[in-house]
């Protein structure tokens, strides 16, 4: 009888690097959101920012109920494309994604948590 074993991704060391570099150097819209996420105020949920998944690095993903968060700044209207198909993989692994422009999180702070409490589920036990 054989061992299974399960069968798990493990994330590239240079993307792992990547991701702690970028958890460095927040831009000031990362800033004033993490300050609001960071241990689970939102609703109990926890945050993890710069989060690798697969090939990608997610801006904040909230493991548990499968809920990532993009932040979209001035360099993104030069990369719809690679948004929309990045935004696709992580759809097909399960993940619900939230865009927000970097100005919409800093003028509309309540809007935009608003929009994320909408989209997080029961929230887990304390």
């Amino acid at each position: 009888m054989g061992v299974l074993f399960a069968m798990t991704t493990r994330i590239p060391p240079l993307t792992t690097r990547n991701a702690r570099s970028l958890r460095c150097n927040l831009t000031d819209a990362e800033k004033l959101l993490w300050q609001v996420l960071r241990q689970k105020q939102l609703n109990g949920n926890r945050f993890r920012r710069q989060h690798p998944i697969g090939k990608y690095i997610t801006d904040f993903a909230c493991i548990e109920q499968k809920l990532v968060i993009e932040f979209d700044g001035g360099q993104h209207q030069n990369q719809l494309i690679y948004d929309a198909q990045r935004s696709a993989f992580l759809e097909t692994q399960g993940w619900c994604v939230l865009r927000f422009w970097n100005n919409e999180v800093l003028e509309n702070l309540s809007g935009v948590l608003a929009k994320i409490t909408e989209n997080l589920k029961v929230s887990p036990p304390p």
